[in-house]
This record gives C-alpha cells, structure tokens and sequence, in this order.
C-alpha cells in the first residue's frame, strides 16, 4: 500500500495539529497508509484522541528535531534522527513511501530534499509551486515562491515545465496555460532576464504558454501557472496572503458597526463565507518542491489541521498522477530538442 509520510513535530503547531490533519486525512482516502515521524511519547499523546484504522498508521520515533533557529545545511547533516530527516530517507529508500509532508523549516526541507532525495536528471533548480486561490474558485499555481532567490531564463523555463507536469499529474489539467510574472503584459516588458525568459518558455515544448502577466492575474487573470523568480514569487505569495487576511478582517468590522450592519450580515452571510472561503489559502494544503525524485510538500509553518489534511491529499494525487515521471519526460523531449539542434 502506498505511504505517505508526515514529519509530525515540523511546524509552530506540532505536533497537535500535523498529527490532527493527518489523521483526517485517513477518512477522506483509504487507500494509502500514514506514517508519522517524530517523538513517540508526544505523537502517541496525539494519537489516543482520534480513533482510526490502526493499521493504517505507522509511528516511527525520532529523538531530534530541526526549528526554524537552526542552520539548515548544519542542522540537516547532524541531526540525523530528527524527525524530517528521517523521514526523507524513509521516502529515498521505501519503494512503497509515495511523498513526505512537512511544515517545518522551510530551508531545511528544501536542502534535505536536495541531499537526502535528489534532483530529476535533467533538473537545473527545484522549485516550490503553492496553489493561490483565484476569482474562477480553483487555483493557480505559482513557481517558484522562494527557493530560488535568484534565477537565470533557463530556470524560469523549466519552472514552467515541471509546474506543467504538476498541474496535469495532480489537477488532471489537459493543457494548463502558463503566463511569465512580469511588470506588464506586452512581450517587451520587463528586465533582461524576464525577456529572454519569455522568449524561452514560447519556445519550449510541452507547455501552454500564453505570455506575460502582471502580478494581479495570479488571482484574477485567466492563467493556470505563473512563473516566477522566487524572490517576486514570495512577495507575491505574501501578498495573497495578506489580502485574505484584510478582507476578512474588514468585513468582520464592517458588519458589527451598527445593528444595520448586522441584520445586512444575517442576509449575505453564505456569500460572505463563500468569500473567506475563496481567500482561504490554508484550505489548498503545502508547496509542492517540483524537481526531486519524490514527492515533497511544504507546508506553512503556522499551518493547522485543515491545511495538513489537504497537503497529505496532494501527496498522494502527485504521486498517483505520476509528477516524477511527467516532469522528466518533458524535460527529456526539450533536451532533445535541443541536441537534435
């Protein structure tokens, strides 16, 4: 049966709530098997709470854990029993182990996913690729968010193929359309880098490229996928972040102004909740890290239960919808492309 693994103690809210969603997310899919890394004395505390298929769940304990105060590439290398270590090198060796979710130190995920799991031959720069919610009520993915500070053409090329892969393996999109985040949406906008990225990715095989984008067609534009640099794509995925929180809060005040205002709630309060529901990230799960040979999702570290529950789910849709392999045979076909040039 497949497995899909959890690094309980990663997270602000572990290992109460990782353990909580995890757990949740057994109702919602039988057909796989839950194993939990992490201090067996607190996630058996965790346990006990909820009642479920025992033999669906697996408890692997781990003396130590990464914290956002450590260095990831020290911490990765000498906390070897902590509980994402663990768990990647249970996903590099299990044949059956399908994707690791964790909501621990973001830095340390992606450089354990380097060392532990490895890149797709092929793979210039992993990425990590959130869903934001959009204004059509599905999501548009966004690559990269942050784990690459500083891109050439070539990876924001390739971020457009493996998020390609992405949406088709788990989304089960026939022909996403891919858009370039830039300052405008003619061809010519932009820095050196984004224009010879946009003359890149219309070349590039197996995608849907559409062209530029500007940073208000993430949520609100007619785009799939939007590339980015990982810096932009971090501003822009706090951003959205941000502006969930904003309206929520703004409506909350606004509708207890007056007993007016309240009564106005009693009669919109379903499109209001549809509303905070749209704007609600957390219920879209983790960052999926596209580009290692096995699937990764990152969550937020501040993430609880009814954002773990969804990442576990897209564990397993990546899996099943064969990301891995979709990713490498995209990038095979342009690097022959390329060769046969």
């Amino acid at each position: 049966m497949l497995k899909i693994i959890v690094d309980a103690m990663g997270g602000d809210n572990a290992p109460a709530e990782i353990v909580k969603g995890a757990v949740a997310a057994l109702e919602q899919n039988k057909n796989f098997k839950l194993v939990l890394t992490g201090d067996e004395n607190l996630v058996g505390h965790e346990l006990v709470k909820y009642r479920y298929d025992a033999s669906r769940v697996e408890l692997i304990h781990c003396t130590e854990v990464i914290t956002n105060d450590d260095i990831p590439t020290q911490a990765v290398r000498s906390k070897r029993d902590s509980s994402l270590v663990v768990g990647l090198r249970m996903l590099k060796e299990d044949p059956e182990a399908g994707g690791l979710v964790s909501a621990g130190s973001t830095g340390a995920v992606l450089t354990g996913g380097v060392v532990h799991i490895g890149r797709i031959k092929g793979v210039l720069r992993p990425a990590l690729c959130p869903g934001i919610p959009n204004v059509r009520g599905t999501r548009t993915l966004l690559c990269d968010c942050g784990a690459n500070a500083e891109c050439k053409p070539s990876y924001l090329a390739q971020f457009g193929v493996m998020a390609t892969a992405y949406a088709k393996a788990a989304f089960g999109m026939e022909e996403p359309r891919v858009g370039l985040l830039t300052n405008g949406t003619e061809e010519h906008k932009g820095d050196p880098l984004h224009q010879e990225a946009h003359a890149l990715l219309r070349e590039t095989k197996g995608i849907n490229f559409v062209g530029n984008v500007e940073g208000r067609d993430i949520m609100y534009g007619d785009v799939d996928i939007v590339v980015s640099d990982g810096f932009s794509g971090n501003i822009a995925l706090k951003s959205a972040e941000g502006c969930g929180k904003t309206v929520a809060s703004v409506l909350s005040r606004e509708f207890k102004k007056s007993l007016g205002s309240k009564l106005g709630y009693l009669f919109a309060r379903r499109q209001i909740a549809a509303l905070k529901d749209m704007l609600d990230y957390a219920r879209l799960g983790g960052s999926v890290f596209l580009g290692l040979r096995k699937v990764v999702v990152k969550c937020h570290g501040s993430s609880k239960a009814k954002s773990i529950t969804p990442a576990v789910l897209q564990a397993i849709d990546a899996h099943e919808g064969n990301l891995i392999g979709g990713i490498s045979s995209l990038l095979a076909a342009n690097l022959g492309a390329e060769e046969g040039e």
